[in-house]
């Protein structure tokens, strides 16, 4: 294959792919509208069925009135031949043979309705519990999208969350370690500050026992006890 032709085929490819992920992103809408098409025909068979069932009632009522008519003339020929007219009863004879020539060929029209209507009410009988079981599964389908899609807005939602809290974290953290650092800047200020003070030295000998002490209340009491002896 040249180069040209590889590309060709690329293209095209390429533009199977799109269309595919066209329809899969759109598979839902897609399936309740092919759903509402076959309403649409269904809708329409009926009213062909109904239509056929119109035709199948007016053969019937034709049947009915060829038959009575044909009795009718039965009976007549029967009267001529009993008055000995075997002339008239012949022209009478005529008349049923075309009738039942008529009769013949509306029965046959009646079957064809008939089976036609046979047919079309299991096709349309079958159709409505196709399109009664697609819908029990569109409904299904689009309560599963919309339970996907709120689970994937939870995920995306704590997933953020997530982040959102390790920066806010970091940031509480930043802000401790600078008020730290402040604070210990603080200390060791006052701690160079005392250092080149009596405050220092006095701290020193106070440590070491020297110098003036302050009194505490054992000392008081023991003071007071040697005072008494």
């Amino acid at each position: 294959m040249s180069i040209f032709g590889k590309i060709i085929t690329a293209l095209r490819g390429g533009a199977s792919e799109a269309g595919e992920a066209i329809v899969d992103a759109n598979a839902t809408r897609i399936f309740a509208q092919e759903i509402r098409d076959a309403e649409n025909h269904l809708t329409k068979a009926k009213r062909d069925l109904t239509g056929i069932m119109a035709k199948q009632m007016q053969a019937q009522r034709e049947l009915d009135r060829i038959k009575r008519s044909i009795t009718e003339h039965e009976g007549y020929a029967v009267s001529a031949l009993n008055k000995g007219d075997e002339s008239l009863a012949m022209e009478v004879a005529e008349k049923i043979s075309t009738l039942e020539v008529e009769l013949s060929e509306q029965q046959a029209s009646f079957d064809s309705y008939e089976k036609g209507a046979i047919r079309l009410k299991e096709l349309v009988k079958g159709t409505e519990r196709q399109l009664a079981d697609y819908q029990r599964q569109l409904s299904m389908v689009k309560t599963t999208e919309s339970v996907q899609k709120a689970t994937a807005a939870i995920t995306d939602n704590f997933s953020n969350s997530n982040s959102k809290l390790l920066n806010a974290k970091q940031s509480l953290e930043r802000i401790k370690a600078k008020q730290q650092d402040f604070d210990d800047r603080l200390q060791a200020s006052e701690d160079l500050a005392d250092e080149g003070s009596d405050k220092s030295l006095k701290d020193k000998l106070a440590q070491a026992g020297i110098g003036e002490q302050q009194a505490n209340a054992s000392s008081v009491l023991e003071r007071l006890k040697a005072k008494q002896g």
